[in-house]
C-alpha cells in the first residue's frame, strides 16, 4: 500500500467478475449446468460484467437481475503471489430467491453468516445438497451462531484461519473434526498446503496436498475450489478424488490474473497433467478431463439456458461481486447459491 500522499504502480491489471460469479463460472466451465441468481446495476460496470458473463456458453443468466439505479458492487484486489488485500464498496442488494416450480436444484452454496432463507430450507427438503461458506469476520467476534447454523446444511467449506477461529482450535485437522460435530462433511482449505476434510459418517479425516504451480494471483482460488468440488458431486467419485480435482482446478486458477476469468476448463486440466505429471495418481481425473476437451473454447455468445441449471445468487463485480455463489448442477438438476 502507498504511504499517505504517495502513489505506487501495479505491474498488471484485470477487470473480472468475482465473488458469486467466480463460483458460477468455475462450475459451468467444468460442465455443470449452472444458473446465476444475482443482481447487477444498470451502471457501466454492471453492463460490462453482464457482457463478460454472457460470453460463458454454459452459464444460465435468466436469473441475473439488472436493477435501475443500483450501483454494482466493486472490489479492488491488491494481490501478490500468496496474499491479497481488498477494498470493497457495495450496496445492499434486494433479497432474491429461487422460485417455486423452477428446475430442480442439485446443489447450492449459501453464506452461513446470516440465517438461511426459507427457500434454501425448502430446496434442502427437496433433496438439494446445501454447501455453506463464510467470509472473514472483520468484527473479530467469530460468533458461535455460525456453528449453530451448520446442522441446516450438508457441507461446510471454510479456510483454515476461519475454521480455527470459529472452533478455537490450533490446527486445520482439529478444526475439521470439531466442525464435524455440526455438519456431515467439513472441508478446510489451506491454500498452498492443500485441504483437510472430515466425513462424520465414516469418522475419516482425509488430507490432500495441493498441486505446486507458480502463483500470480490467488484471488478467487477458494471459490474455484468450492465450485469444482460441487461440480464433481455428479461424477460418482470418492471423496479423495473430488478433493484432488477441486485442488487442481484451484491451483491452476492462481496462474493468471482475475477471479472468474482464471477458472480452468477440462482442457486446461488435461494439458497441465500431461505436461507436468504432478505427484500422485491422476489417471481417472486425466481421463475425465481428456474426454471433456470440447468445453475448451467458449464462443462469445449469450449462454444457452440449461435444462436444469445450477443456481447462484447475487451479483458479480470486478474482482469480487456481492451476491451469492455458483453451484454445480448434476445431470438431474441445477445448483443454487444464496446472496451473502
Amino acid at each position: 500500500m502507498p504511504e499517505p500522499g504517495a502513489e505506487v504502480y501495479a505491474r498488471a491489471f484485470k477487470l473480472s467478475p468475482g465473488g458469486v460469479a467466480n463460483r458460477a463460472v468455475a462450475a459451468s466451465r467444468l460442465g455443470a449446468r449452472t444458473a446465476l441468481l444475482s443482481q447487477l446495476g444498470d451502471d457501466a460496470l454492471g453492463r460490462h460484467m453482464g457482457a463478460i458473463l454472457s460470453a460463458e456458453p454454459d452459464l444460465d443468466l435468466r436469473w441475473l437481475h439488472c436493477k435501475t439505479g443500483f450501483q454494482s458492487p466493486v472490489t479492488v484486489s491488491l494481490t501478490g503471489q500468496h496474499e491479497r488485500e481488498f477494498i470493497t464498496y457495495q450496496e445492499e442488494a434486494d433479497p432474491l430467491e429461487w422460485p417455486v416450480g423452477r428446475p430442480t436444484v442439485g446443489a447450492t452454496h449459501v453464506s452461513m453468516q446470516r440465517d438461511l432463507p426459507d427457500w434454501v430450507k425448502r430446496l434442502r427438503g427437496e433433496g438439494t445438497v446445501v454447501y455453506g461458506g463464510v467470509g472473514w469476520d472483520s468484527s473479530g467476534k467469530w460468533s458461535d451462531s455460525v456453528l449453530h447454523r451448520l446442522p441446516e446444511i450438508d457441507v461446510f467449506v471454510p479456510n483454515d484461519l476461519e475454521a480455527m477461529r470459529y472452533t478455537e482450535t490450533e490446527s486445520a485437522q482439529d478444526a475439521a473434526r470439531a466442525l464435524g460435530r455440526y455438519v456431515a462433511l467439513a472441508i478446510v482449505t489451506r491454500g498452498p498446503r492443500g485441504v483437510v476434510a472430515y466425513e462424520r459418517a465414516t469418522d475419516r479425516l482425509v488430507e490432500v496436498p495441493s498441486v505446486a504451480v507458480t502463483a500470480l494471483d490467488p484471488t478467487g482460488a477458494g471459490d474455484v475450489f468450492v465450485a469444482s468440488f460441487m461440480a464433481s458431486g455428479a461424477f460418482g467419485w470418492p471423496l479423495e478424488q473430488r478433493l484432488r480435482l477441486a485442488g487442481l482446478a484451484a491451483s491452476l486458477s492462481v496462474r493468471t490474473l482475475g477471479g472468474a476469468a482464471s477458472a480452468p476448463r477440462p482442457c486446461d486440466l488435461a494439458r497441465f497433467l500431461a505436461a507436468e505429471s504432478p505427484p500422485g495418481d491422476w489417471a481417472a481425473i486425466a481421463s475425465w478431463a481428456a474426454g471433456h476437451r470440447s468445453s475448451a473454447t467458449p464462443p462469445a455468445a449469450s449462454a444457452p439456458a440449461p435444462t436444469s441449471p445450477a443456481l447462484t445468487p447475487p451479483a458479480p463485480t470486478p474482482p469480487a461481486p456481492t451476491p451469492p455463489a455458483p453451484t454445480r448442477l448434476p445431470p438431474s438438476g441445477p445448483s443454487i447459491e444464496e446472496n451473502p
